[in-house]
């Protein structure tokens, strides 16, 4: 018999209007960001920047982790301004990641448009995304030192998952779950963090707290196997972004970990010869291999079952709409196809 989670997982519905009900809030955080980049620290226009900062404006993307800020604070009928300037820094640290992410991994399309360092060049990427961060810490100067403590620990820990990762390039031992360690740390603390934030934010129950910020975590980590899934197989104008970055740059994935577990030692050998350690020319090729021993197909199981435990974690919690929407925004983040 299936539980309730598990026929949850298989009533997804992958166009629902997931932040429909903090379209009004998500609204002001971006006017808050905006307010924060275009006018400097005496309160006046910054001219000669509005070019490259327009750029940046233009790429907004889904808006994920503030959202998951404001709908756990939702859940709670609570949302309050401290929500909305929390809910800017999470996406101002997550977009400055992206600009670094893009410099290291020469992406030339991030949300469907040229990326900010194509355009501009890396030292312009490199130094927004610095920008960024400056603003994350003048914000979070005026919120409560618990937030700004766990801001800082969602900054501290993507970094660190992401040189974990730097470090694994070119590692083919590694194995599942150290793969699962390392993207837990550079990309699902920080939807963890978001939920538990908003949650705090809303109400001084620290045992609820715990059960969004576990939501936020599994989730996440369904998240980032999907964006690692649709960097090999997804369709460039659908994700918005380059693809095929993760192999060029050697970087283990869960779909490849579970290739290369999949056969002997002889065949692994020839895998990462003819596959891994070139420029990948025979990517279709590859697909095949990834298809064939079922490594795509195991990937996206392992995802759906993070979402599983996601859904599971609010189990105790009463059930309001802002629940199901939660729940449909874990679905969404492991069904996407961008």
């Amino acid at each position: 018999m299936q539980s309730s989670a598990q026929n949850n997982i298989a009533e997804s519905n992958l166009v629902i209007p997931f932040y429909e009900t903090v379209r009004f809030e998500l609204d002001r955080v971006k006017q808050l960001i905006n307010e924060q980049l275009f006018f400097s620290s005496r309160g006046r226009r910054n001219p000669n920047l509005d070019k490259l900062l327009e750029s940046l404006r233009n790429r907004s993307g889904k808006m994920i982790r503030p959202g998951l800020v404001l709908l756990t604070g939702k859940y709670y009928n609570n949302i309050t301004e401290k929500h909305i300037s929390t809910a800017a820094c999470i996406e101002m640290v997550h977009h400055a990641t992206l600009l670094h992410d893009d410099v290291i991994d020469d992406g030339l399309k991030r949300r469907g448009k040229p990326t900010i360092n194509s355009l501009w060049g890396n030292e312009s990427a490199v130094l927004l995304g610095d920008f960024l961060l400056s603003h994350v810490f003048k914000l979070s100067s005026e919120l409560d030192p618990k937030v700004i403590k766990v801001v800082a620990d969602s900054s501290v820990r993507l970094c660190e998952g992401e040189l974990r990762q730097i470090v694994q390039k070119d590692n083919w031992q590694i194995s599942e779950s150290e793969y699962i360690s390392v993207i837990t740390e550079k990309s699902a603390a920080l939807f963890s963090n978001s939920c538990y934030l908003g949650a705090v934010l809303a109400q001084d129950d620290e045992n609820q707290a715990k059960l969004f910020s576990d939501f936020g975590l599994n989730a996440g980590i369904a998240f980032q196997i999907t964006d690692d899934l649709l960097d090999i197989v997804g369709d460039e104008k659908r994700t918005g972004k380059t693809v095929g970055k993760d192999a060029d740059k050697h970087k283990p994935t869960l779909a490849v970990i579970h290739l290369l577990n999949s056969v002997n030692e002889s065949a692994r050998e020839e895998l990462i010869e003819t596959y891994l350690n070139d420029d990948n020319e025979k990517k279709e090729e590859f697909i095949e291999k990834l298809k064939n021993t079922g490594s795509l197909e195991y990937a996206s199981k392992q995802a759906q079952k993070y979402v599983l435990k996601a859904i599971q974690a609010l189990d105790l919690l009463p059930q309001n709409q802002t629940k199901h929407t939660l729940i449909e925004t874990a679905k969404f983040m492991a069904n996407r196809t961008s």
